[in-house]
């Protein structure tokens, strides 16, 4: 550990010794050995290979800076003699002679038990050492880290060419390697006794000879306080060297923190090890790779790109973040090693360019296997993107964090002029489909950079969301009940008997019935990882059917950014809603299923998504003057037939159910609530919600989930001041240049007053309203909403975004369950505005969640 509190780290290279005339693996390393310094090369099993060792380094650039030596160093000795140094996986041209050992006893040894293994093994690798305390740390560790090898061996993935043949695989050395008995995922130990008792074990039963020879992906060193990573090929880039090691140091950081804290290990079988390092041998960064979390397939950027994000409290500590975004990108814009080979072999169909390329490569110099270099990456796009505040796609020194950096390519070949092309097509096929919002028949405002959600923020708000759902579940029943949360003092009366969605209507619905079958959610971030709750919408919430539109839509004029196996499909969102809604109604009675989504009809400004979310669910849209209802129950009346409904999901305003007359042009809204209150019908979401999502009952959300739950909220809630308080009035008045001023009554937006921009006028206006009715104002704490890129017309800009995700329950045997789904809607502000919604000019975005 150095005296900054960073685990010192060094890293062990092995290289080919190839002829400069044949460009073949060449048995020489006898003659170089005697040159170069005996601390820092060492010869291995194969007498065409040579081992570089770095001192024990504390930065990255203090790796970076001693690789680069001992290769030049190396490169010098070697050059003098007519030989070459590559680093990578494999040569793609050498001989197995089998007379080319390295002298002594141990390797005599060797060639003696393990026989064509030894006379195959024209392998090299790249080895990190971290240092930890002691031995079972390092056997924690070890456990710890191992799922994510598969990732490190993926970047460093160099070995395509075997004995002169593609042989179809990134790493085909990692299947060489594969063959030695004792290769692969560690052992299913659990302490340094467990692992010493193992070593000698195997020791006993010769398969080893020595500790040394335990050649696991991961170890405990045999002979230093350090964890050695041992999967990776040999890297011909430097910079993949170094972003390796500190990701490997990073991970090997956090794991010491899960220890700290008594985190049990990960349940993840060898089998599945095995499986996952062989995929990313096969892929390379050209393939997806396996995600253990699912386990699924999923694209090698995202999957990097979760990794690095996950690590970033490490990396940050450590003072490595920027640098690895930087190397991250770098890589994933190079591909891997192995395709770089291929595309230099491509050009003229010769084995020996390759090799060339690999000597220049490896001493940092370019030749060709790479394309000249290109400008920055969307730098057409990304001209004058300075975001305010945190973005959630580049970083503050400008550069796309890698979860977005192979979108970004497919954006920068698109360019400005292809964009615009898009956006017209885009236009076009949403008129075709009819996609508006609004009653004037505007189109939908949909954007086309897509949002990524990363599977570790998903795993963080997935159970958060279903706590606060649950609460507010409790709340209703409560508040339209026995009111215990106001008899212990929880929330005042006022708050309860003066709320605007208040309604007798809430009364009467049956005390067993699920009043949330769909909650919307709204949800803003101000870092990378915090998320806060803005808004509980539990009326008549919208936006799924918007979700799975709009990805039909990118993906139907946004053919380069076709979502990879990694992101969750929205396929069966319409099923699972579909089965939420049927939940609520007698399974086994007769006409159970029949279910119909009630609205207002055209005049609604989210009609096109009641159509297609009725579509998608095979149940007809109905208004109130398609509806008859007697004391039997709830009829859909048509021309000819009339059938009864067992469930109605609910997609009107109340009060205008309230006074909407029905088939018979009588008044539905009394007759109705009484089919409820009786049982004939099921209404979802349930009348009189609107108690539970005003803004002033948004500030004890957090106690009813202490209340009713027992438990504290797994997501914050911005900080909310009631101006119905006396000492919170006067707090808010003295600031309400600082604070957003919201009524309580109000949706979409309207009324809210940003008090950082607002006029003078404007906030001479609200103190009047607050002063004269202060039970109608809240007010809050500014949150400085997340930025994500997002397209102007003729470049990308930094817009302020929320997400609305929805919570579904449904309801069996007297019990709700959640469905957290992952139609997720990503809500973005006009230019300059941190207001969201589409009543007030907002837009949205494809929304991709990742497994």
């Amino acid at each position: 550990m150095s005296a900054a509190g960073r685990p010192l780290l060094g890293v062990e290279e092995e290289f080919h010794v190839v002829d400069l005339t044949t460009r073949r693996a060449a048995p020489e390393v006898d003659v170089l050995l005697p040159e170069l310094d005996g601390a820092e090369f060492a010869r291995e099993l194969q007498r065409s290979l040579v081992e570089t060792n770095t001192p024990v380094c504390e930065t990255l650039d203090e790796l970076g800076g001693h690789l680069r030596r001992l290769r030049a160093r190396l490169e010098s000795v070697a050059s003098a003699r007519g030989l070459g140094i590559v680093a990578a996986g494999t040569v793609p041209l050498v001989d197995l002679t089998g007379d080319d050992i390295s002298a002594g006893a141990r390797y005599e040894k060797m060639q003696h038990e393990y026989q064509m293994l030894v006379r195959e093994q024209h392998i090299c690798g790249a080895q990190v050492h971290v240092d930890v305390p002691d031995r079972d740390t390092a056997v924690q560790v070890v456990r710890r880290v191992a799922p994510y090898l598969s990732i490190l061996l993926a970047i460093s993935a160099s070995s395509p060419y075997w004995r002169g043949h593609d042989t179809g695989y990134a790493s085909y050395r990692s299947m060489v390697w594969s063959r030695w008995p004792t290769a692969g995922p560690p052992a299913m130990v659990e302490t340094g006794a467990e692992y010493d008792a193992m070593v000698a074990q195997l020791i006993a039963s010769g398969t080893i000879s020595d500790p040394g020879m335990l050649y696991f992906d991961i170890r405990p060193s045999a002979h230093v306080p350090t964890v050695e990573l041992r999967v990776c090929d040999a890297c011909t880039e430097v910079d993949d060297v170094v972003l390796i090691a500190g990701l490997f140091r990073a991970l090997v950081c956090r794991a010491r923190e899960e220890i700290d804290a008594g985190q049990p290990l990960p349940a993840v079988s060898q089998e599945l090890l095995r499986a996952a390092a062989w995929r990313a041998a096969r892929s390379g960064l050209e393939g997806d790779l396996v995600d253990l979390a699912g386990p699924t397939l999923v694209s090698p950027p995202l999957l990097v790109g979760q990794l690095v994000q996950s690590l970033r409290p490490q990396l940050e500590e450590l003072g490595d973040w920027e640098q690895i975004v930087e190397l991250s990108q770098g890589t994933l814009l190079r591909g891997s090693g192995a395709a770089r080979q291929r595309r230099m072999y491509g050009r003229r169909g010769e084995l020996v360019d390759v090799v060339d390329a690999l000597i220049e490569n490896t001493q940092g110099r370019l030749l060709a296997i790479d394309p000249p270099v290109e400008a920055p990456l969307a730098q057409a796009l990304l001209q004058d993107y300075h975001p305010a505040t945190f973005d959630e796609a580049v970083s503050d020194g400008g550069t796309v964090l890698p979860a977005y950096g192979w979108m970004f390519r497919a954006l920068d070949r698109l360019g400005p002029r292809g964009l615009v092309a898009a956006e017209a097509a885009l236009a076009t096929e949403q008129r075709a489909r009819g996609v508006t919002f609004g009653d004037d028949g505007r189109l939908f405002p949909l954007d086309l950079v897509p949002r990524i959600i990363t599977a570790d923020d998903w795993q963080t708000l997935e159970p958060g969301l279903g706590q606060r759902v649950q609460a507010l579940e409790h709340f209703l029943r409560d508040a339209y009940g026995d009111r215990r949360i106001v008899r212990d003092g929880i929330v005042p009366a006022a708050v309860l008997d003066n709320a605007p969605g208040r309604h007798r209507n809430g009364e009467i619905v049956p005390a067993d019935v699920v009043r949330i079958a769909v909650a919307g959610i709204d949800l803003v971030r101000d870092a990378p990882d915090h998320w806060l709750v803005l808004e509980d919408n539990l009326r008549v919430p919208s936006g799924i059917g918007y979700s799975i539109m709009s990805r039909r839509l990118v993906r139907s004029v946004m053919s380069d950014l076709e979502p990879p196996t990694g992101v969750v499909g929205l396929e069966d969102v319409p099923g699972r809603l579909r089965a939420a809604l049927l939940s609520a109604t007698e399974t086994g009675t007769p006409g159970h299923d029949e279910v119909a989504l009630l609205s207002s009809g055209p005049s609604d400004s989210a009609f096109f998504e009641h159509e297609l979310l009725a579509t998608q669910m095979g149940v007809p849209v109905v208004t109130p003057r398609d509806l008859q209802v007697t004391d039997e129950g709830v009829y859909l009346v048509s021309v000819g037939s009339k059938r009864r409904l067992s469930a109605l999901y609910r997609r009107m305003d109340e009060k205008d159910l309230m006074s909407s007359r029905g088939a018979d042009m009588r008044p539905i809204g009394r007759a109705l609530a009484a089919a409820v209150a009786k049982g004939r019908v099921a209404l979802l979401n349930a009348l009189g919600n609107g108690l539970a999502d005003d803004k002033l009952v948004y500030a004890y959300v957090p106690d009813m989930i202490r209340f009713y739950l027992g438990e504290e909220p797994l997501l914050d809630s911005v900080p909310t001041y009631p101006c119905v308080d006396d000492a919170r009035r006067a707090e808010v008045l003295d600031r309400l240049d600082e604070l957003v001023l919201k009524p309580v009554d109000g949706y979409g937006g309207s009324g809210i007053v940003i008090g950082p921009h607002a006029e003078r006028s404007e906030l001479t206006e609200v103190e009047k309203q607050i002063r004269a009715e202060p039970a109608r104002w809240v007010a809050q704490d500014m949150v400085q909403l997340s930025t994500h890129p997002t397209f102007s017309g003729r470049r990308l800009e930094p817009r302020a975004v929320d997400l609305r995700a929805f919570v579904l329950q449904s309801q069996y045997g007297g019990n709700a369950h959640l469905d957290v789904v992952p139609a997720t809607l990503s809500r973005v502000a006009p230019a300059g505005s941190l207001i969201v919604n589409s009543s007030r000019g907002g837009g949205a975005k494809d929304t991709w969640i990742l497994r």
